[in-house]
């Protein structure tokens, strides 16, 4: 695929429409995590000093096709002004109604926002009509949302059908990594795969085992190993009905030796607010919740980290929200940091959970990349080919 800052494109007064993925959380009218619009804000920086000019699209949460005054982009547009030290005008009127023309009021104008795009039910259904008369708004397309590339929309996949397209200098970073982990992959590499639910990453897992040397699980997704191998798990949260899933791990793991790592000790407490006390597997009570993993355990990892080239992690190891379970993250978060700062390894963070614990830790500059995408992340690790990816090329 082309890229925007690595193929040679004609950008002096250029309109350049850009798909971002602005989809911030918001309360009440308040950022309260920038991230997203942090990984963009090179991107922006680079089109504006060729004298590009911008014409923004992304979305906020999901209005299904209604105009609804909480979900506007009007205090992104103000974080991004920001940000650049530069106007940025939400145009409030109708999409259908805009003219190529008349989108910049004047020449020193030179950037401009859509109000958000899912505030038209063309928008998600991917509608040929709505997507023409976007590209007809601009001279080229960029693609700078990969986390929305798993979604045939008419801004992210249709629209490259009518008009020049690229890929973003964050979009194109970001399939850069995943490239890493998943096929020119520099072993050994390990996969630590936490959350609480192993249904939803099964394909995941069961992808990446012919291709990774050792796939640790942890959080809420080990209790179902641990009732698999029959220890007590007390009422820790587990997936009833997953025998035959952690089944076709192991066999699958066993016929691409591939070691499937799970918690050797763990930190339990009563309840979410308690302390946490560590318990070895058979010392698990019926009124335990498993809430985090133990020193054995953090032990283990770290050494499977030193001894690792490539690491990608997604999920974190316990209920970090309480400190007293957040142990088991930090150490595995710290020992990554260490080793990527060495450049003993490449590493590669995802997940909405686990960039939040790398944020509460302040380390979320010190991996390789950190991936803001969430379903779109999981869909390339599971194989998939993306919808917005695919029309790029």
């Amino acid at each position: 695929m082309k890229v925007i800052n690595k193929d040679q494109v004609k950008l002096d007064q250029i309109k350049v429409l850009i798909r971002l993925d602005l989809n911030v959380p918001l309360d009440k009218g308040e950022i309260t995590d920038t991230n997203r619009i942090d990984k963009i804000i090179p991107t922006l920086k680079f089109l504006l000093s060729k004298k590009a000019k911008l014409i923004l699209i992304s979305h906020v949460g999901r209005p299904k096709g209604k105009w609804i005054k909480e979900l506007s982009l009007s205090p992104i547009c103000e974080n991004i002004s920001l940000k650049l030290n530069e106007n940025v005008r939400l145009i409030n009127e109708d999409v259908l109604t805009l003219n190529k023309n008349e989108i910049f009021k004047n020449s020193k104008e030179s950037l401009v926002m859509l109000e958000n795009i899912r505030f038209y039910i063309e928008e998600e259904e991917n509608n040929p009509k709505f997507a023409q008369h976007l590209a007809d708004l601009g001279d080229i397309y960029v693609n700078e949302a990969f986390s929305c590339s798993h979604r045939a929309h008419a801004s992210v996949t249709e629209i490259t059908k009518y008009l020049p397209c690229y890929a973003g200098i964050q979009l194109n970073s970001e399939v850069e990594a995943l490239k890493k982990i998943t096929s020119n992959v520099l072993k050994p590499i390990t996969c630590i795969m936490g959350g609480s639910k192993i249904s939803t990453k099964i394909n995941v897992i069961k992808n990446l085992i012919p291709k990774f040397n050792n796939i640790i699980v942890v959080g809420g997704m080990a209790n179902n190993i641990l009732k698999f191998k029959g220890f007590n798990i007390g009422k820790s949260i587990y997936e009833k009905n997953c025998n035959d899933i952690v089944e076709q791990i192991f066999s699958l793991a066993k016929t691409n030796k591939c070691e499937i790592v799970y918690p050797k000790d763990v930190a339990i407490g009563k309840n979410l607010n308690d302390l946490s006390k560590i318990k070895n597997l058979d010392e698990i009570e019926n009124d335990d919740l498993i809430l985090d993993i133990g020193l054995k355990t953090i032990n283990n990892i770290k050494s499977i980290i030193q001894k690792s080239k490539t690491i990608l992690w997604n999920g974190p190891a316990g209920y970090f929200e309480n400190e007293n379970f957040a142990k088991g993250s930090y150490e595995i978060a710290k020992e990554i940091s260490k080793s990527t700062k060495s450049e003993n390894i490449y590493s590669v963070v995802g997940g909405g959970d686990t960039v939040a614990l790398i944020n509460k830790f302040n380390l979320y500059k010190d991996f390789n990349f950190v991936s803001t995408a969430g379903g779109a992340f999981l869909e390339f690790l599971e194989g998939k080919e993306l919808p917005g990816i695919k029309s790029l090329n």
